[in-house]
């Protein structure tokens, strides 16, 4: 399985981090064998919300050579819905098997048109901003329409990240993920609609 994490200027890390954690587990078991994963970027060196750079592996790579692009939230997605630059690559994800997303990066695979006719969620402060881009907003933590899966908050990266894990691996091994990671909480708000 291939994956590609989007970063932009103005992500907010522990959306990216918290996924990135658990789902390069995924590695340990059968289902993860092979896993590969990319940190792209519209440009060598991004910065975060709070002024934290780090530099991408790819920059603006094809999308469409993934099996998963997962797209985090933060501040810089208000600006990035109108850049058709951005948005166009983004675009390139369009026929890639999953699309996941944490946060406000719902905002971004919305304003590519990859959420229309589809249920999506994003942090709560922004549902309103979500609306144009997709039949319906579900208030939840994470909804799962068909291969599109969009997560609420920042914290939720995490219970995203456990998810995927358990869908491509299974319970079990999303059980181990948790125990190594020292996870105590349950994943709840979970809605999935086919």
């Amino acid at each position: 399985m291939r994956i590609a994490c989007i970063l932009f200027d103005g992500i907010t890390f522990l959306d990216f981090a918290g996924f990135y954690d658990v789902i390069y587990r995924l590695g340990q078991f059968e289902a993860g064998k092979g896993l590969e994963w990319d940190i792209c970027a519209p440009a060598e060196e991004i910065t975060d919300e709070l002024g934290l750079t780090v530099r991408a592996g790819k920059v603006l790579p094809d999308l469409s050579q993934y099996d998963m692009v997962f797209v985090p939230g933060g501040m810089g997605t208000r600006q990035l819905r109108y850049d058709e630059g951005f948005l166009d690559w983004l675009r390139g994800a369009a026929d890639v098997q999953y699309k996941v997303s944490v946060c406000t990066g719902s905002l971004l695979l919305g304003a590519a048109g990859l959420l229309q006719g589809r249920s999506a969620t994003t942090h709560p402060s922004a549902y309103e901003l979500l609306k144009p881009y997709c039949a319906s907003v579900i208030k939840t933590r994470i909804v799962k329409d068909g291969n599109l899966l969009t997560g609420g908050g920042v914290s939720t990266s995490i219970d995203m990240g456990l998810y995927v894990l358990s869908l491509l691996a299974g319970e079990e091994a999303m059980l181990a993920v948790k125990q190594q990671i020292d996870y105590p909480y349950i994943m709840q708000g979970i809605i999935e609609k086919q």
